[in-house]
């Protein structure tokens, strides 16, 4: 009976499958092992190797590299502007080839300078000037700029103090210091005022020397231009002396404008890429206190014959002739020979004295010998 169950059922699953194809459910299932891929290869490990990384290294452009080179200018246009400290009023001998307002000096700086480097001068220096007098008329004085033509090649600057009251202010201080001295009773001249500036004037003094080296530059593109800083007429504070008869109230005042001023000079300097001469720095024991002293103060009894109070005398046009020559000759400029000893003379027979420029006050302190002095 067993055997014929099991005939009767593989009959059965004939007759299906026969029909459509199936799989037998006494079959074995069939399963597919998919193949794993080989393991890679791993690389044996190398030695390690130290690789030295570059150092940063400055790239300068080719075109910011400026060479030094050695040039002589000799016989080419040199122009000086400025005021008294270029001028040189009173210090002998006169110059009288220009008015005898400006008070040049045959011993001026820009004199001994052109002298060394075998230039042509144009002296535009006078004295009382202001920046207005550089680029505009002042009276019958024209434009200092003026003189600048595209064939300059040299052009020295020391302007902007008398925009500031800079030395008048010092001839004003004398005034009173001598007025409170004075016996009682005595008669005396009005003393000017100290004048404290602005933050606006000294905004617009930046602002006018700006503008002149702007039209210097466009007019001579290859001139060198210097800026050549005044002179420290004060000692520091509690050192006055005789030749110094100013109130250390007004000192602070005079002090102050001269450091405001040598800061204006240097940011223009750097600003416009022109060379700048610190006479400030180098003439501060340089004072009319000092022992060797490159201005005159004031000294009681002075005759004026060695130049004007309060403005430079021989050595301290020499110290700065010097110290611009120093930075030309370190600028590749060859000197034509060595810096000239100029002595101080006398003036020619008949030479006029320096007076007043028109419309500008006379100094509290005049110089008997001379007559009144220009105002700064």
């Amino acid at each position: 009976m067993m055997k014929a169950a099991a005939t009767l059922l593989a009959a059965t699953t004939l007759l299906t499958c026969a029909a459509a194809p199936c799989t037998s459910a006494l079959a074995a299932p069939t399963v597919r092992v998919a193949k794993l891929p080989k393991p890679a290869k791993v690389a044996k490990p190398k030695k390690a190797q130290v690789v030295e990384i570059e150092k940063p290294r400055t790239v300068i452009p080719m075109d910011a590299v400026r060479p030094v080179l050695s040039e002589s200018l000799i016989g080419q246009r040199y122009v000086a502007i400025g005021s008294s400290f270029a001028a040189g009023p009173q210090l002998p001998p006169a110059k009288p080839s220009w008015p005898a307002r400006c008070g040049q000096s045959q011993n001026n700086y820009p004199t001994l300078l052109a002298e060394q480097f075998g230039l042509e001068l144009i002296d535009r220096s006078c004295s009382g000037a202001v920046t207005d007098n550089v680029l505009g008329p002042w009276g019958e004085v024209p434009p200092q700029i003026n003189s600048v033509t595209p064939e300059t090649r040299l052009v020295t600057i020391t302007m902007g103090g008398n925009d500031l009251s800079y030395i008048g202010n010092l001839f004003s201080a004398t005034c009173a210091h001598n007025a409170r001295l004075a016996a009682p009773g005595t008669k005396s001249k009005g003393c000017g005022p100290v004048r404290v500036p602005t933050e606006a004037d000294y905004v617009r003094d930046e602002a006018q020397l700006t503008e002149i080296v702007r039209r210097i530059r466009a007019t001579a593109p290859q001139a060198r231009v210097v800026f050549v800083q005044y002179l420290t007429p004060l000692p520091q504070p509690g050192k006055l002396c005789a030749d110094t008869p100013v109130s250390e109230t007004d000192a602070a005042i005079v002090r102050e404008i001269g450091k405001r001023l040598s800061e204006i000079t240097a940011r223009v300097a750097e600003a416009n890429g022109t060379i700048i001469v610190g006479m400030d720095r180098s003439s501060a024991t340089h004072t009319p206190c000092d022992r060797e002293p490159w201005m005159i103060g004031s000294p009681a009894g002075y005759d004026g014959r060695q130049g004007l109070q309060w403005h430079l005398n021989k050595t301290g046009m020499q110290a700065t002739a010097d110290g611009i020559a120093t930075l030309l000759i370190k600028d590749g400029v060859q000197p034509a020979r060595p810096a000239p000893a100029v002595k101080p003379g006398s003036n020619p027979p008949g030479q006029q004295p320096t007076r007043p420029a028109p419309g500008q006050p006379v100094p509290a302190v005049p110089v008997p010998a001379t007559g009144n002095p220009p105002k700064r």
